[in-house]
């Protein structure tokens, strides 16, 4: 029975059998959302352990940080893959074209560290360039201290692609 008691404009018009059986219906949808929950929670917790235990995600956090792009490449995210390797291969070679400096390990200055921990970022580009004696040992010309931050940018960089591509295998990020 539906009704609207007059001067009442928050009534419900709902009364007797009809406000049990929708009462009755409410509880049934929370049981269902419940369950729904927990079943989409017992799933992400199995997909986390399963995670952990394969050796996949660490694969794609290594490749990535050797070779930058490699990460999103293995995981056949190929355009993304793609700009990163192109975007971080061109900025270490411009760094390199404007005499940029390659740093070596020391416990120097505060920033020569740092310095250091952002060209380790280029991963195989960092030991390559190490081999062949590419880079200045000391900075000499005004356009190398942009050619040295090219070089730490593109190694902060590929970091973070590495990390994101490792973010993706263990599904903490979707596409």
């Amino acid at each position: 029975m539906r009704h609207k008691v007059l001067g009442f404009p928050f009534c419900s018009g709902v009364c007797g059998e009809e406000r049990a059986e929708i009462e009755r219906e409410v509880k049934d949808e929370d049981k269902l959302v419940s369950s729904r929950l927990t079943m989409t929670t017992n799933v992400q917790a199995q997909a986390r352990v399963a995670g952990k235990s394969s050796s996949m995600p660490t694969m794609v956090l290594i490749a990535g940080w050797l070779i930058p792009g490699a990460g999103h490449l293995m995981q056949r995210k190929w355009i993304r893959g793609g700009l990163i390797m192109v975007s971080i291969i061109a900025m270490f070679t411009i760094g390199l074209a404007l005499k940029g400096k390659v740093y070596t390990p020391n416990t120097g200055d505060l920033l020569d560290i740092l310095n250091f921990a952002g060209d380790l970022g280029n991963g195989i580009l960092y030991v390559l360039a190490r081999i062949f004696d590419l880079g200045q040992v000391t900075v000499q010309v005004a356009t190398a201290d942009y050619g040295t931050k090219f070089m730490v940018v593109a190694g902060l960089l590929n970091i973070i692609s590495a990390v994101d591509a490792h973010s993706l295998a263990t599904g903490r990020k979707r596409s």
